[in-house]
């Protein structure tokens, strides 16, 4: 029986998730991306705590998706230089890197993200 298309999502990101892991000094930049809203985490897997988080919805950015996604990737790069955070891993949730996810690691990076 052939997966979905989320199933197929989920094992890759489990794939990814075995490989990276977030600390204190450098956190995990994690992305879920719904139809509607786009959203961005960064966790401490040590602790089990996310540090920061935004979405489309909380930044208020109108316009195309992509456009929201670099918004929410600037939001969340200023709230970790607000937490003395300048470098996270990126967790790209098992979507590929392309169109919404693509924009918000752009955002990130151009308001200062290192990753």
């Amino acid at each position: 029986m052939a997966l979905t298309k989320e199933q197929s999502r989920k094992r890759i990101h489990q794939r990814i998730r075995k490989k990276i892991n977030g600390t204190a000094e450098k956190p995990r930049l994690a992305i879920y991306r719904s139809n509607k809203a786009i959203y961005a985490q960064l966790i401490n897997d040590v602790t089990a705590t996310t540090i920061a988080a935004a979405s489309s919805k909380e930044c208020g950015a109108t316009g195309a998706k992509v456009e929201q996604a670099k918004a929410v990737g600037k939001l969340i790069a200023e709230k970790a230089s607000s937490n003395n955070i300048s470098a996270v891993v990126f967790d790209r949730g098992g979507y590929l890197y392309h169109g919404r996810v693509k924009a918000l690691a752009e955002g990130a990076r151009e308001a200062g993200l290192a990753f």
